[in-house]
């Protein structure tokens, strides 16, 4: 629990699609205002507002509890989730323990705790995050041998893998196809002889089709919050389908970027490192255990009415490699489509070095012709542990380097709401200044007086890397700015009236058919503002390597027009090296090879100014 709290603490948003799909309806849903994406648009609809609605208790909860700042109710939602993640982790560690083996499941635990991939997944507001979570528990029920007397595991298993998929992601019942098969046709704790065969099918077969009954009574509410929402009969796991797999030649994800095969596995050895090898290697680690260490498993030869131990290991094995494949076969591809497979990786990877152990001590035995000897060498278990502490020190590694060269954007805003807005009010005279007060005596600064400057925070060619309105205080109003991105841009949504009477929902303004909006990432001049009309700016600028265009001149070095309020590095990726811009290394000698920007929060020096003399004189008037 403490390091995913550190990760809700610390680690990135590395998704606009999480800042904008996600984060903003719900800042609508809890504020009333926020960024509209055409995804959320009654006319395409393949953004579920149940999902999105299953977060809104915290921020509430954080309201109640803290007041109505918005930070924390940001860190509430990520709190949140993270710890509905911890519970399935625990859920999928115990099980694994119980039904696997101990040590895989000791291994597991290691794994999963400080591997990159699970602190990014873990407090992502994402439906692949939360598919994720819902296949741990349904392979916290699956890892339990079918039987034919086992009825909830087949009823519990089937019910969460259709929560991940219909709340979720509906790609994630992927995950389930080897629990299917293995429910269907493989014997398991059962032992079937050819007289009562038929019957035991039919019982299998029939118990699997009531489950299946049973899990679809997920979709009522479902259907019923999100027909709300849109105002209109929607099924939005449909929409998701049909988008990405049936949208035709002029539309579809591949409109967003594509990705050569190799893309997945890069990027799976940054979050998990030798993990991968391991992973993608427990299939044959588990045929070569057949040939050189049979009894690893216990029974070996079962009879021909039961399941053979190594059977049932290979059709849990099954899940990611089928994850793997898919996604690996799709043009487009993003990090957070492999969220739902990370502990299925994790898992893979347990068993392989549990298994690799295992060649290992049956080596050495054969050697010393001794198992006594192999019981007390502690070789074995410095092996394990050397991998374990390898890829935990590598993992940690990458997860500094991803708060050093790319937490600038989070700082940012932090910084804005921090300094710069307080200092705005103090110099105008709306809260006191406490000299000589140390920062934690200071009282808390309440910044609703910000409305009275009618501030307008812009971004520009780092739209994508905005970390959300919830980070920005009420009463500044966010834009942007045109840069050379000629896609299609969201825009705000509307409190117009619902398209249907319901006293039900939370904002009307859902259901309303926004303008402009297209699924065919086509840009929409209307999203820009006026850079001259920005009070805040905030963008990124490499002073070592200039780039600029008339679209996106270098705002931070134009001293007439703008003041640096704040400003972090960022790394330079074109110009650093690789492996040093992936992990981070304390040292000279490893920084060295990097080379970084200026993330900066600039200050538009006549509007500002001029707003700054405006209300002063206001507050001496007495009229503020």
């Amino acid at each position: 629990m403490l390091v995913r709290m550190f990760g809700v603490m610390y680690s990135n948003i590395d998704d606009c699609d999480e800042v904008y799909n996600f984060w903003e309806p719900l800042h609508f849903l809890d504020r009333g205002s926020g960024f509209q994406t055409w995804e959320t648009s009654p006319v395409y609809a393949i953004r579920s507002w149940a999902y999105i609605l299953l977060h809104l208790p915290p921020v509430r909860l954080a309201a109640a509890l803290l007041g109505t700042e918005k930070r924390p109710a940001f860190f509430a939602v990520r709190m949140f989730v993270s710890a509905f993640c911890v519970l399935a982790e625990a859920s999928f560690y115990k099980v694994v323990a119980d039904k696997i083996n101990e040590r895989v499941g000791r291994y597991l635990f290691f794994m999963l705790l400080f591997s990159a991939g699970m602190w990014n997944a873990s407090a992502a507001f994402l439906p692949s995050s939360f598919a994720m979570y819902m296949s741990m528990f349904a392979f916290s029920f699956a890892l339990d041998r079918p039987s034919y007397g086992n009825s909830r595991r087949t009823l519990l298993a089937t019910v969460s893998f259709a929560t991940g998929a219909v709340v979720g992601w509906p790609f994630a019942l992927a995950l389930a196809i080897p629990f299917v098969l293995e429910e269907l046709f493989l014997f398991g704790a059962d032992r079937v002889t050819p007289e009562v065969y038929l019957s035991w099918l039919f019982k299998r077969w029939s118990r699997l089709f009531t489950a299946g009954l049973c899990a679809s009574l997920v979709f009522i509410p479902v259907i019923g919050i999100d027909s709300l929402a849109y105002g209109r009969l929607t099924i939005v796991p449909w929409n998701i389908v049909q988008y990405n797999i049936f949208g035709g030649a002029e539309r579809g994800p591949n409109l967003y970027g594509t990705s050569p095969w190799s893309y997945y596995f890069l990027n799976l050895i940054l979050n998990f490192n030798i993990l991968v090898p391991l992973s993608v290697l427990a299939l044959p680690a588990l045929l070569v255990t057949y040939f050189v260490d049979n009894k690893r498993l216990g029974i070996f030869k079962p009879s021909v009415y039961e399941s053979s131990p190594f059977t049932l290991l290979a059709i849990r094995l099954l899940p990611f490699y089928i994850w793997l494949g898919i996604l690996t076969s799709q043009a487009h591809k993003e990090e957070r489509f492999m969220f739902p497979a990370y502990p299925l990786l994790c898992f893979n990877a347990a068993v392989a070095l549990y298994l690799i152990r295992g060649w290992q001590e049956a080596l050495f035995i054969k050697i010393t012709n001794s198992p006594y000897r192999a019981s007390q060498s502690f070789l074995f278990a410095r092996f394990t542990l050397s991998v374990l502490v390898a890829t935990s020190m590598i993992s940690f590694s990458r997860i500094m380097a991803l708060w050093h060269y790319y937490h600038a954007p989070m700082t940012t805003v932090w910084a804005f709401e921090t300094k710069e807005l307080p200092r705005l009010l103090n110099a105008t005279g709306l809260i006191p200044t406490y000299l000589g007060t140390r920062d934690d005596e200071t009282p808390r600064i309440d910044l609703s007086s910000v409305k009275h400057f009618d501030l307008k925070l812009c971004v520009a060619k780092e739209w994508h890397r905005f970390p959300g309105s919830y980070l920005v205080p009420d009463g500044v109003a966010i834009e942007f700015v045109k840069s050379e991105f000629n896609g299609l841009l969201p825009g705000h949504f509307r409190n117009a009236p619902a398209q249907v009477n319901s006293s039900l929902w939370l904002r009307p303004g859902t259901s309303h058919v926004p303008d402009a909006q297209n699924d065919l990432n086509r840009e929409e001049p209307s999203r820009y503002a006026d850079v001259n009309s920005c009070d805040y700016l905030i963008d990124l600028d490499f002073p070592l390597h200039p780039r600029e265009s008339p679209l996106e001149p270098r705002y931070a070095v134009d001293t007439k027009a703008w003041d640096r309020v704040f400003c972090r590095s960022f790394i330079d990726v074109k110009h650093s090296r690789l492996l040093t811009r992936a992990f981070w290394v304390p040292g000279e000698a490893w920084q060295k090879s990097n080379e970084f920007g200026d993330y900066c929060l600039l200050r538009n020096k006549g509007l500002v100014n001029k707003k700054e003399i405006d209300i002063k004189g206001r507050v001496i008037q007495g009229e503020i």
